[in-house]
């Protein structure tokens, strides 16, 4: 009976994962809200779920060894959003991540002075709320709520045996 709970889980996290990269990619493209560079590597937590989880269900093992996988994703997840939104609160300074522009395609010398003269994406602006929420304050919570999950999966595992 632990073991449905414990594949249901994981096939939920799965859709949730799926979900949030659909929707931040239909905001980036039909709702032509840009990403800023952090908002780009907070899709990254998802997309490794979504390739583990995957794996897992594929493979039909290593169950316990994907929820430590996905305890370490979203935790480290958790901690990306949150420096991203103490950025856009002025807690932190942008770093250097966040001052790099990812849109540069020629490399020609004319077009190169172009793009060096852009001022990238900034990591402070928002320029999309959902509730009155920016996207990485609900992505904090999101990933926060999701180490939780995966965390008490874990602790579980052994007694559901």
């Amino acid at each position: 009976m632990s073991q449905i709970k414990n594949k249901t889980t994981l096939n939920l996290i799965l859709l949730f994962s799926i979900f949030a990269l659909t929707t931040a990619y239909f905001i980036e493209y039909a709702l032509g809200h840009k990403p800023c560079n952090l908002c780009l590597i907070e899709r990254l937590p998802y997309i490794l779920t979504i390739i583990i989880v995957s794996l897992g269900l594929i493979l039909k093992k290593f169950e316990k060894t994907i929820i430590i996988f996905l305890i370490l994703i979203f935790v480290a997840a958790t901690i990306i959003s949150f420096y991203h939104f103490g950025i856009e609160q002025g807690f932190f300074e942008e770093s250097l991540v966040c001052k790099l522009d990812n849109n540069i395609t020629n490399l020609s010398k004319d077009d190169l002075l172009k793009e060096l003269q852009k001022e990238p994406i900034s990591c402070k602006d928002v320029s999309f709320r959902i509730f009155g929420f920016s996207l990485a304050t609900i992505n904090t919570i999101i990933s926060l709520i999701l180490s939780v999950i995966n965390i008490k999966l874990f602790l579980n595992y052994e007694k559901n045996k």
